[in-house]
Protein backbone atom coordinates (compact mmCIF):
# COMPACT_ATOMS: atom_id res chain seq x y z
CA UNK A 1 0.00 0.00 0.00
CA UNK A 2 2.94 2.75 0.82
CA UNK A 3 4.54 1.52 -2.65
CA UNK A 4 1.66 1.95 -4.20
CA UNK A 5 1.01 5.68 -2.71
CA UNK A 6 4.56 6.34 -3.80
CA UNK A 7 3.23 5.64 -7.31
CA UNK A 8 0.18 7.47 -7.23
CA UNK A 9 2.33 10.33 -5.62
CA UNK A 10 5.04 9.90 -9.22
CA UNK A 11 1.97 9.77 -11.69
CA UNK A 12 0.08 12.74 -10.37
CA UNK A 13 2.70 14.60 -10.46
CA UNK A 14 3.61 13.79 -13.68
CA UNK A 15 0.60 14.85 -15.19
CA UNK A 16 -0.26 17.89 -13.27
CA UNK A 17 3.55 19.50 -14.75
CA UNK A 18 2.56 17.23 -17.94
CA UNK A 19 -0.88 20.00 -17.79
CA UNK A 20 0.64 22.67 -16.93
CA UNK A 21 3.58 22.94 -19.93
CA UNK A 22 1.53 21.62 -22.25
CA UNK A 23 -2.07 22.34 -21.79
CA UNK A 24 -5.04 19.93 -20.86
CA UNK A 25 -3.57 17.43 -23.44
CA UNK A 26 -0.42 17.33 -21.95
CA UNK A 27 -1.20 15.69 -19.32
CA UNK A 28 -1.03 12.19 -20.70
CA UNK A 29 2.42 13.12 -22.12
CA UNK A 30 3.39 14.13 -18.73
CA UNK A 31 2.66 11.25 -17.35
CA UNK A 32 4.51 8.79 -19.74
CA UNK A 33 7.43 10.91 -19.11
CA UNK A 34 7.45 9.94 -15.17
CA UNK A 35 6.55 6.53 -15.87
CA UNK A 36 9.86 6.52 -18.31
CA UNK A 37 12.36 8.31 -15.88
CA UNK A 38 11.20 5.48 -13.32
CA UNK A 39 11.99 2.74 -15.60
CA UNK A 40 15.47 4.26 -17.15
CA UNK A 41 16.56 4.93 -13.27
CA UNK A 42 14.94 1.02 -12.31
CA UNK A 43 17.14 -0.28 -15.37
CA UNK A 44 20.21 0.62 -13.82
CA UNK A 45 19.64 0.00 -10.40
CA UNK A 46 19.01 -3.79 -11.27
CA UNK A 47 22.18 -3.63 -13.59
CA UNK A 48 24.64 -2.09 -10.91
CA UNK A 49 22.80 -0.54 -7.77
CA UNK A 50 24.13 -2.95 -5.22
CA UNK A 51 27.82 -2.25 -6.71
CA UNK A 52 26.66 1.42 -6.85
CA UNK A 53 25.75 1.77 -3.07
CA UNK A 54 29.18 -0.47 -1.81
CA UNK A 55 31.29 1.31 -3.98
CA UNK A 56 30.08 4.43 -2.43
CA UNK A 57 30.38 3.11 1.36
CA UNK A 58 33.85 2.09 0.36
CA UNK A 59 33.34 -1.83 1.03
CA UNK A 60 36.04 -3.60 0.59
CA UNK A 61 34.99 -7.74 0.14
CA UNK A 62 36.99 -10.19 2.47
CA UNK A 63 37.74 -13.62 2.81
CA UNK A 64 37.54 -16.07 5.49
CA UNK A 65 41.15 -14.98 6.77
CA UNK A 66 40.45 -11.52 7.29
CA UNK A 67 38.14 -12.11 10.03
CA UNK A 68 37.00 -16.08 10.57
CA UNK A 69 34.60 -15.03 13.17
CA UNK A 70 32.60 -12.82 11.20
CA UNK A 71 32.40 -15.50 8.37
CA UNK A 72 31.39 -18.12 10.35
CA UNK A 73 28.21 -16.31 11.55
CA UNK A 74 27.49 -15.43 8.11
CA UNK A 75 27.57 -18.93 7.62
CA UNK A 76 25.30 -19.95 10.37
CA UNK A 77 22.98 -17.60 9.96
CA UNK A 78 22.70 -18.41 6.09
CA UNK A 79 21.94 -22.05 6.69
CA UNK A 80 19.16 -21.31 9.69
CA UNK A 81 17.43 -19.07 7.13
CA UNK A 82 17.99 -21.44 4.29
CA UNK A 83 19.71 -18.98 1.76
CA UNK A 84 22.85 -19.26 -0.08
CA UNK A 85 26.12 -17.91 1.30
CA UNK A 86 26.34 -14.31 1.00
CA UNK A 87 28.84 -11.84 -0.40
CA UNK A 88 31.01 -10.65 3.14
CA UNK A 89 32.19 -6.89 3.06
CA UNK A 90 33.57 -4.59 5.39
CA UNK A 91 33.62 -0.75 5.56
CA UNK A 92 36.87 0.99 6.87
CA UNK A 93 34.93 3.53 9.69
CA UNK A 94 35.26 2.93 13.17
CA UNK A 95 31.59 3.57 13.91
CA UNK A 96 29.48 0.52 14.44
CA UNK A 97 26.58 -0.12 11.84
CA UNK A 98 25.76 -2.92 9.15
CA UNK A 99 23.63 -2.96 6.07
CA UNK A 100 22.86 -5.65 2.82
CA UNK A 101 21.81 -5.22 -0.05
CA UNK A 102 21.43 -6.99 -3.75
CA UNK A 103 18.49 -7.80 -5.62
CA UNK A 104 17.87 -11.13 -4.69
CA UNK A 105 19.45 -13.87 -2.36
CA UNK A 106 21.65 -15.14 -5.16
CA UNK A 107 23.13 -11.52 -5.63
CA UNK A 108 22.80 -10.46 -2.01
CA UNK A 109 25.63 -8.84 -0.02
CA UNK A 110 26.49 -7.97 3.29
CA UNK A 111 28.66 -5.18 4.36
CA UNK A 112 29.39 -4.39 8.23
CA UNK A 113 31.50 -1.83 9.49
CA UNK A 114 34.93 -2.35 11.31
CA UNK A 115 33.55 -0.45 14.29
CA UNK A 116 30.76 -2.95 14.69
CA UNK A 117 33.64 -6.23 14.74
CA UNK A 118 36.02 -4.21 16.74
CA UNK A 119 32.89 -4.07 19.59
CA UNK A 120 30.32 -6.27 19.41
CA UNK A 121 30.66 -9.84 20.85
CA UNK A 122 29.56 -13.04 19.41
CA UNK A 123 25.91 -12.93 20.15
CA UNK A 124 25.68 -8.81 19.22
CA UNK A 125 27.26 -9.83 16.09
CA UNK A 126 25.11 -12.95 14.93
CA UNK A 127 22.07 -10.68 16.07
CA UNK A 128 23.36 -7.74 13.57
CA UNK A 129 23.92 -10.69 10.81
CA UNK A 130 20.44 -12.11 11.57
CA UNK A 131 18.92 -8.70 10.83
CA UNK A 132 20.14 -8.03 7.57
CA UNK A 133 19.83 -11.84 6.55
CA UNK A 134 16.32 -11.10 7.29
CA UNK A 135 16.14 -8.27 4.94
CA UNK A 136 17.48 -10.72 2.24
CA UNK A 137 15.43 -13.78 2.97
CA UNK A 138 12.36 -11.08 2.47
CA UNK A 139 13.09 -9.29 -0.48
CA UNK A 140 13.29 -6.01 2.00
CA UNK A 141 16.50 -5.20 -0.43
CA UNK A 142 14.20 -5.22 -3.45
CA UNK A 143 11.52 -3.93 -1.95
CA UNK A 144 13.22 -0.49 -0.33
CA UNK A 145 15.30 -0.44 -3.84
CA UNK A 146 12.12 0.05 -5.65
CA UNK A 147 10.88 2.64 -3.19
CA UNK A 148 14.01 4.70 -3.18
CA UNK A 149 13.73 4.53 -6.98
CA UNK A 150 10.80 6.05 -6.97
CA UNK A 151 11.27 8.38 -4.84
CA UNK A 152 14.50 9.50 -6.95
CA UNK A 153 12.33 9.84 -9.53
CA UNK A 154 9.73 11.88 -8.21
CA UNK A 155 12.39 14.36 -6.64
CA UNK A 156 14.54 14.71 -10.23
CA UNK A 157 10.69 15.15 -11.54
CA UNK A 158 10.08 17.61 -9.00
CA UNK A 159 13.36 19.74 -9.43
CA UNK A 160 13.88 19.52 -13.59
CA UNK A 161 10.34 21.27 -13.17
CA UNK A 162 10.95 24.22 -10.48
CA UNK A 163 14.13 25.19 -11.98
CA UNK A 164 12.53 25.38 -15.31
CA UNK A 165 10.15 27.96 -13.52
CA UNK A 166 13.38 29.43 -11.91
CA UNK A 167 14.83 30.16 -15.11
CA UNK A 168 11.95 31.58 -17.12
CA UNK A 169 11.29 28.47 -19.51
CA UNK A 170 7.68 28.46 -18.58
CA UNK A 171 6.80 31.74 -20.34
CA UNK A 172 6.36 30.86 -23.90
CA UNK A 173 3.78 28.50 -21.82
CA UNK A 174 1.39 31.20 -20.47
CA UNK A 175 1.76 32.97 -23.07
CA UNK A 176 0.50 30.77 -25.40
CA UNK A 177 -2.26 30.00 -23.15
CA UNK A 178 -3.39 33.76 -22.55
CA UNK A 179 -3.65 33.89 -25.97
CA UNK A 180 -7.07 32.17 -26.09
CA UNK A 181 -8.69 34.14 -23.81
CA UNK A 182 -8.69 35.19 -20.60
CA UNK A 183 -10.38 31.92 -19.55
CA UNK A 184 -8.21 30.27 -20.92
CA UNK A 185 -5.51 32.29 -19.47
CA UNK A 186 -6.71 32.01 -15.64
CA UNK A 187 -6.85 28.20 -15.96
CA UNK A 188 -3.55 28.12 -17.51
CA UNK A 189 -2.54 30.48 -14.34
CA UNK A 190 -4.20 28.03 -12.09
CA UNK A 191 -2.84 24.64 -13.13
CA UNK A 192 0.64 26.62 -13.43
CA UNK A 193 0.08 26.95 -9.22
CA UNK A 194 -1.17 23.55 -8.76
CA UNK A 195 1.79 22.51 -10.85
CA UNK A 196 4.14 24.26 -8.35
CA UNK A 197 2.55 23.28 -5.28
CA UNK A 198 2.69 19.59 -6.65
CA UNK A 199 6.18 19.95 -7.07
CA UNK A 200 7.05 21.03 -4.08
CA UNK A 201 4.88 19.31 -1.81
CA UNK A 202 5.25 15.42 -3.86
CA UNK A 203 8.75 14.67 -2.85
CA UNK A 204 7.93 15.27 0.70
CA UNK A 205 5.35 12.72 0.92
CA UNK A 206 7.03 10.46 -1.22
CA UNK A 207 9.73 11.12 1.68
CA UNK A 208 7.95 10.54 4.06
CA UNK A 209 5.98 7.12 2.54
CA UNK A 210 9.53 6.08 1.68
CA UNK A 211 10.44 6.34 4.89
CA UNK A 212 7.69 4.79 6.64
CA UNK A 213 7.88 1.91 4.96
CA UNK A 214 11.59 1.89 5.82
CA UNK A 215 10.50 1.34 9.48
CA UNK A 216 8.12 -1.51 9.37
CA UNK A 217 10.81 -3.25 7.30
CA UNK A 218 12.99 -2.54 10.20
CA UNK A 219 10.78 -4.08 12.84
CA UNK A 220 9.98 -6.89 10.86
CA UNK A 221 13.89 -8.04 10.39
CA UNK A 222 14.07 -7.69 14.04
CA UNK A 223 11.21 -10.32 14.73
CA UNK A 224 12.99 -12.79 12.18
CA UNK A 225 16.69 -12.18 13.65
CA UNK A 226 15.34 -13.06 16.75
CA UNK A 227 13.56 -16.74 15.47
CA UNK A 228 17.01 -17.09 14.06
CA UNK A 229 19.39 -16.59 17.00
CA UNK A 230 16.96 -17.52 19.66
CA UNK A 231 18.47 -14.82 21.47
CA UNK A 232 17.10 -11.67 21.55
CA UNK A 233 19.66 -10.35 24.04
CA UNK A 234 22.10 -10.58 21.68
CA UNK A 235 20.64 -7.96 18.79
CA UNK A 236 19.24 -5.73 21.54
CA UNK A 237 22.78 -5.45 23.00
CA UNK A 238 23.77 -4.62 19.55
CA UNK A 239 21.44 -1.89 19.24
CA UNK A 240 22.18 -0.24 22.26
CA UNK A 241 25.96 -0.17 21.56
CA UNK A 242 25.36 1.29 18.46
CA UNK A 243 23.39 3.95 19.47
CA UNK A 244 25.17 4.55 22.11
CA UNK A 245 28.64 4.58 20.56
CA UNK A 246 29.93 7.91 21.98
CA UNK A 247 32.90 7.51 18.43
CA UNK A 248 32.14 9.95 15.30
CA UNK A 249 29.33 9.30 13.23
CA UNK A 250 29.44 6.89 9.64
CA UNK A 251 31.37 9.42 7.46
CA UNK A 252 30.44 7.21 4.16
CA UNK A 253 26.40 7.02 4.87
CA UNK A 254 24.56 9.48 2.87
CA UNK A 255 20.76 10.27 2.69
CA UNK A 256 20.09 7.62 -0.05
CA UNK A 257 22.17 5.07 2.15
CA UNK A 258 20.85 5.78 5.12
CA UNK A 259 17.99 3.76 5.13
CA UNK A 260 19.62 0.76 4.51
CA UNK A 261 21.45 0.47 7.55
CA UNK A 262 20.43 -1.56 10.83
CA UNK A 263 20.45 2.14 12.85
CA UNK A 264 20.06 5.69 11.53
CA UNK A 265 23.91 6.45 10.97
CA UNK A 266 22.62 9.96 11.15
CA UNK A 267 21.90 9.57 15.18
CA UNK A 268 22.72 12.10 17.73
CA UNK A 269 25.28 10.82 19.80
CA UNK A 270 23.45 8.82 22.72
CA UNK A 271 20.39 9.16 21.21
CA UNK A 272 18.11 6.65 20.93
CA UNK A 273 14.95 7.79 19.45
CA UNK A 274 14.38 10.48 16.43
CA UNK A 275 10.75 11.73 15.47
CA UNK A 276 7.98 9.12 14.25
CA UNK A 277 7.32 11.08 10.90
CA UNK A 278 11.34 11.89 9.86
CA UNK A 279 13.01 9.00 10.50
CA UNK A 280 14.71 6.71 8.80
CA UNK A 281 14.43 3.81 10.99
CA UNK A 282 12.09 3.17 14.19
CA UNK A 283 13.00 4.56 17.53
CA UNK A 284 16.12 2.44 18.67
CA UNK A 285 14.92 2.51 22.15
CA UNK A 286 11.36 1.09 21.37
CA UNK A 287 13.29 -1.66 19.38
CA UNK A 288 15.56 -2.75 21.91
CA UNK A 289 12.38 -2.50 24.60
CA UNK A 290 10.37 -4.85 22.73
CA UNK A 291 13.21 -7.71 22.05
CA UNK A 292 14.11 -7.30 26.13
CA UNK A 293 9.93 -8.18 26.81
CA UNK A 294 10.40 -11.35 24.92
CA UNK A 295 10.95 -13.22 27.73
CA UNK A 296 9.22 -16.63 26.93
CA UNK A 297 10.49 -17.54 23.48
CA UNK A 298 11.59 -16.22 20.37
CA UNK A 299 8.51 -17.05 17.73
CA UNK A 300 6.56 -14.21 15.98
CA UNK A 301 4.05 -14.84 18.29
CA UNK A 302 6.40 -13.98 21.18
CA UNK A 303 7.34 -10.35 19.29
CA UNK A 304 3.93 -10.04 18.01
CA UNK A 305 3.00 -9.64 21.93
CA UNK A 306 6.32 -8.11 22.97
CA UNK A 307 5.44 -5.03 20.33
CA UNK A 308 2.16 -4.69 20.99
CA UNK A 309 2.98 -4.40 24.83
CA UNK A 310 5.52 -2.01 23.94
CA UNK A 311 4.45 0.32 21.59
CA UNK A 312 0.36 0.40 22.55
CA UNK A 313 -0.48 -0.50 18.35
CA UNK A 314 -1.56 -3.47 16.47
CA UNK A 315 1.41 -5.72 15.17
CA UNK A 316 2.60 -5.78 12.43
CA UNK A 317 3.39 -8.94 11.61
CA UNK A 318 1.22 -10.55 9.20
CA UNK A 319 -1.70 -13.07 10.61
CA UNK A 320 -0.53 -16.02 8.50
CA UNK A 321 3.11 -15.86 10.44
CA UNK A 322 1.19 -16.13 14.31
CA UNK A 323 0.59 -19.71 13.81
CA UNK A 324 1.14 -21.53 16.81
CA UNK A 325 5.33 -22.42 17.48
CA UNK A 326 7.18 -22.87 19.72
CA UNK A 327 10.58 -21.45 19.40
CA UNK A 328 12.60 -21.47 23.22
CA UNK A 329 15.20 -19.09 23.90
CA UNK A 330 18.56 -20.07 24.27
CA UNK A 331 21.54 -18.66 26.72
CA UNK A 332 24.77 -16.88 26.08
CA UNK A 333 27.06 -18.74 24.39
CA UNK A 334 30.28 -19.22 26.65
CA UNK A 335 32.72 -17.87 23.45
CA UNK A 336 30.24 -13.98 24.05
CA UNK A 337 30.67 -14.33 27.85
CA UNK A 338 34.70 -14.91 27.87
CA UNK A 339 35.23 -11.97 25.05
CA UNK A 340 37.22 -9.09 26.37
CA UNK A 341 36.25 -5.32 25.73
CA UNK A 342 40.12 -4.42 25.68
CA UNK A 343 40.93 -7.20 23.06
CA UNK A 344 37.95 -6.18 20.82
CA UNK A 345 39.24 -2.20 20.71
CA UNK A 346 42.59 -3.50 20.01
CA UNK A 347 40.95 -5.89 16.88
CA UNK A 348 39.26 -2.80 15.46
CA UNK A 349 42.32 -1.73 13.96
CA UNK A 350 44.11 -5.09 13.25
CA UNK A 351 40.89 -5.54 11.13
CA UNK A 352 41.25 -2.30 9.42
CA UNK A 353 44.68 -3.11 8.69
CA UNK A 354 43.89 -6.31 7.09
CA UNK A 355 41.21 -4.50 5.16
CA UNK A 356 43.93 -2.22 3.59
CA UNK A 357 46.09 -5.09 2.75
CA UNK A 358 48.42 -4.99 5.37
CA UNK A 359 50.29 -7.89 5.65
CA UNK A 360 50.45 -9.95 9.04
CA UNK A 361 54.02 -11.73 9.36
CA UNK A 362 55.03 -13.68 12.61
CA UNK A 363 58.08 -13.79 14.66
CA UNK A 364 59.69 -17.09 16.13
CA UNK A 365 59.41 -14.34 19.06
CA UNK A 366 55.98 -14.03 19.18
CA UNK A 367 55.60 -10.70 17.97
CA UNK A 368 53.64 -9.84 14.57
CA UNK A 369 54.82 -8.00 11.77
CA UNK A 370 52.27 -5.71 10.37
CA UNK A 371 53.81 -4.78 7.10
CA UNK A 372 51.96 -1.71 4.79
CA UNK A 373 51.04 -2.55 1.15
CA UNK A 374 53.40 0.41 -0.10
CA UNK A 375 56.36 -1.05 2.08
CA UNK A 376 59.39 -1.11 -0.12
CA UNK A 377 61.98 -2.73 1.28
CA UNK A 378 63.47 -6.29 0.84
CA UNK A 379 63.55 -6.58 4.69
CA UNK A 380 62.40 -5.76 8.04
CA UNK A 381 63.79 -6.58 11.44
CA UNK A 382 61.92 -7.57 14.22
CA UNK A 383 61.81 -4.88 17.03
CA UNK A 384 62.14 -7.19 19.86
CA UNK A 385 64.58 -9.97 18.47
CA UNK A 386 66.25 -8.55 16.02
CA UNK A 387 65.46 -11.30 14.03
CA UNK A 388 65.68 -9.91 9.86
CA UNK A 389 62.54 -11.38 7.85
CA UNK A 390 62.62 -11.11 3.95
CA UNK A 391 59.36 -8.90 2.53
CA UNK A 392 60.22 -8.78 -0.81
CA UNK A 393 58.27 -11.65 -1.97
CA UNK A 394 55.12 -11.17 0.56
CA UNK A 395 54.80 -7.44 -0.75
CA UNK A 396 54.87 -8.40 -4.09
CA UNK A 397 52.28 -10.84 -3.22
Amino acid sequence: MLLAAMAVCLVVLGYVIGMAIKGPDGGTLGLLIATAIWVVLTLVSFSAGDQILLSASNAVPITHDVHPQLYNVVEEMTIAAGLPMPKVYIINDPAPNAFATGRNPKSASIAVTAGLLGKMNRDELQGVVAHEMSHVLHRDILFVTLAGIMLGSVVLLSQVFLRSMFYGSMGGSRRRFSSGGKGAGGAAVLMLIIAIVAAILAPIMTQLLYFALSRKREYLADAVAVRLTRYPEGLANALEKIANDPGPQLTTANKVTAPMYIVNPFKKIGQLSLSALTSTHPPTAERIRILRNMSQGASFKEYSQAFESVTKSKTIVPASALTKEDVALRQASAEAKSKQRGKQMREVGDIMRKVNGFIFLPCACGVILKIPPNFTAQAVKCPRCERVHNTGGLTAS
